[in-house]
């Protein structure tokens, strides 16, 4: 598994738990070994540009994912297929605000919406009830899994 992590902000980032993450929720879900992911966290502005010029949509958001080569989860004893995941932007502002409704840390938010891109790559979506339970169900059982395990 490959995993960039690039922070273009000011916030403390600690690459390697967000690595880590990563590494995790692609193993759980049976993606290729080598395939690979990048991990972008950005200012508000530049989510604001982002969140404009690719969903038409004002201001900034959390996070945004960026499909490449549209894998998908595979399953024990299928051989997942090789290729590039895709891009995952943060907005570290977004979620620190988001954290402190919530009442966890920034970094705990951060985490969450990291494995959330990773669902969204992964072709998971959130766009109908049954959906969303799915989604967020599978997306809180693996971080308490990763955060357990820490």
């Amino acid at each position: 598994m490959s995993t960039e992590i690039n922070n273009e902000t000011s916030w403390e980032i600690d690459g390697e738990e967000f690595a880590a993450l990563a590494r995790f929720v692609l193993e759980q879900l049976h993606v290729h070994p080598q395939a690979e992911l990048s991990l972008l966290f950005v200012s508000a502005d530049v989510m604001a540009e982002l969140h404009e010029r690719w969903m038409d949509l004002t201001g900034p958001t959390d996070v945004m994912s960026f499909p490449m080569d549209e894998l998908r989860p595979g399953r024990d004893g299928e051989e997942p297929d090789p290729g590039i995941l895709g891009d995952i932007v943060i907005c570290p502002e977004v979620a620190a605000e988001q954290a402190r409704q919530a009442g966890h840390s920034t970094v705990e938010e951060m985490l969450l919406l990291t494995v959330h891109g990773i669902l969204h790559l992964l072709g998971f979506d959130h766009a109908e009830p049954e959906e969303e339970k799915e989604m967020f169900a599978l997306q809180r059982q693996l971080l308490l899994t990763f955060l357990a395990n820490r």
